[in-house]
């Protein structure tokens, strides 16, 4: 095998994960996102809002699928509000929530090979 041809089968299999790495105003800030996500009620949470009919969900329809309080409850959606994951709309005596879709793209274009470059702050 010539020389060239090692160094480009070398190229196509330890190709690097990332075009660029992340800066440091990236880092900290996605990293203040993926704790949001890190408690398992919160990732459920986000789970079912994105993928509830409509696009949105009512805190009435979130608290159910839990064994824990309504405070409990609105203490996570908040912290999932503040990491901008969620936005919330209050109709009467119910607040209905939905996902970001562009917060989640960022955060999936840090997990995909080769797309860290399209990731901003």
């Amino acid at each position: 095998m010539s020389r060239q041809l090692e160094l480009a089968a070398i190229d196509a299999c330890c190709s690097p994960l990332a075009r660029k790495p992340l800066s440091e105003s990236q880092a900290v800030e996605l990293a203040r996102v993926f704790k949001a996500i890190s408690d398992p009620i919160r990732l459920r949470l986000l789970s079912l809002i994105a993928s509830h009919k409509g696009g949105e969900a009512c805190v009435c329809d979130l608290t159910d699928a839990f064994e824990v309080t309504g405070p409990t409850i609105s203490h996570h959606l908040k912290v999932l509000r503040e990491s901008g994951l969620i936005d919330g709309e209050r109709r009467g005596t119910w607040v209905y929530y939905r996902v970001h879709p562009e917060e989640l793209a960022r955060l999936s274009a840090v997990l995909v090979p080769g797309d860290a470059a399209a990731v901003t702050v």
